[in-house]
């Protein structure tokens, strides 16, 4: 009979350690706790720590950092781990006692937060976020591992305004393999909607690799909210460059700094709307043959033809391409409808070499303007202090519009 007591009180002292061991745990959207130690002796002398997280529930507002607060004592480790968005970066004040995301919750997001204190606690919380009322989404230029010509500017357009450009911009970090200093810029692109451009101070030197992580979900564009991070490299290819002067009618082709070949040309007819652009203007696509018609750049019906040979200026339709139906003005007379035209061998020659990203510095009296900033890529047409202004989140500098 007394060896029956004596495993009877065995067995409650057992089972008061293992309670002690597992008490002051809990879980829920906005706090929790759990000692998280496994050993019966340690655990009775660790106070289960208590955190607070500011967002909570399953309708968190998107877009707000996470803060975990601990009540007492020093944070060691916190994490968030997002069901569809991954986990959050964060860092730790001073103090020790508050863990503040590095960027905000991406929307239509269940999270989970386990943080661990420098005694051995362990607390742990779940909330959700709600789901985005508008997505903003974004087109990146240049292709994605392409080579492309040295006045190339990184390019991103939004499907949506962007109100908040210094929060969005922050956001968009571009590496280099040789430090190129550069800056961002925002315009209006020539379809109407916002666009940022990242170029550099000077011509890119050819071989250097440019990356571009741009961690936006969550961000709010003030035009919806992003729900994906983007990326994007490219190369700088060879250093080409084309200048065209209008007032001799004479283009010349330049690779690494040397003149390798000189043409005669023909621009835009002076005196009303078939006047050239003038400027730096960087070639935007190789469409080789395509159907031009005056229609479309307002210019009536005054012409209708398959050209050969075609790059792209301008958005608003000045190319340089094959023109052989001009051939008696070419060198002598700026006779066409904006564009830049040249015999069909001379064309050939000349897109057979040139590159997207490729800088023409088109000069010239009987012009009708620079070439705009949006309409295509003509940023290079502004000095570098001018287009570091453009920049909504450098010190100093208003949100551009």
């Amino acid at each position: 009979m007394k060896n029956i007591r004596k495993s009877a009180a065995l067995g409650t002292a057992i089972c008061a350690l293992a309670l002690t061991a597992c008490s002051g745990h809990s879980s829920g959207s906005g706090s929790g706790s759990d000692s998280g130690n496994k050993n019966p002796a340690k655990a009775a002398t660790v106070t289960a720590p208590k955190i607070t997280v500011n967002l909570t529930g399953q309708q968190a507002p998107a877009g707000a950092r996470v803060k975990v607060t601990l009540a007492e004592g020093k944070l060691n480790e916190v994490t968030v781990t997002g069901d569809k968005a991954g986990s959050l970066a964060g860092e730790l004040s001073p103090d020790g006692r508050t863990w503040t995301s590095v960027r905000g919750a991406a929307p239509g997001t269940g999270y989970t937060v386990r943080a661990t204190t420098a005694d051995g606690g362990t607390a742990r919380a779940a909330f959700a976020t709600a789901a985005a009322g508008r997505v903003n989404k974004v087109t990146m230029s240049p292709v994605k591992d392409t080579a492309v010509g040295v006045a190339q500017p990184l390019s991103i357009v939004f499907d949506n305004p962007v109100k908040n450009k210094a929060a969005v911009e922050r956001q968009l970090k571009v590496t280099t393999s040789d430090n190129t200093e550069g800056s961002w810029g925002w315009i209006q692109d020539y379809s109407g909607r916002d666009r940022v451009d990242w170029r550099p101070k000077e011509y890119w030197k050819p071989g250097t690799r440019v990356a571009l992580k741009a961690d936006l979900n969550g961000t709010d564009s003030g035009g919806g909210f992003f729900v994906r991070d983007y990326s994007t490299r490219f190369t700088i290819g060879r250093d080409q460059l084309t200048k065209v002067n209008l007032d001799t009618k004479q283009l010349s082709f330049y690779q690494d700094g040397r003149r390798v070949k000189q043409i005669p040309v023909s621009g835009g007819t002076p005196g009303g709307d078939k006047r050239s652009w003038r400027g730096t203007a960087v070639v935007i696509a190789r469409e080789g043959t395509i159907n031009m018609r005056s229609e479309t750049v307002g210019l009536g019906h005054t012409y209708n033809k398959m050209v050969n040979d075609s790059m792209r200026l301008t958005w608003s339709g000045m190319y340089a391409h094959a023109a052989p139906w001009n051939a008696r003005y070419f060198g002598n007379t700026n006779h066409s409808s904006g564009c830049i035209g040249m015999s069909d061998a001379n064309a050939g020659y000349l897109f057979g070499i040139t590159q997207v990203g490729d800088p023409f510095e088109i000069t010239g009296a009987e012009t009708k303007g620079t070439v705009a900033l949006g309409n295509g890529y003509g940023e290079w047409n502004l000095s570098w202090a001018d287009w570091q202004a453009k920049s909504a989140a450098r010190s100093g500098s208003p949100d551009a519009t």
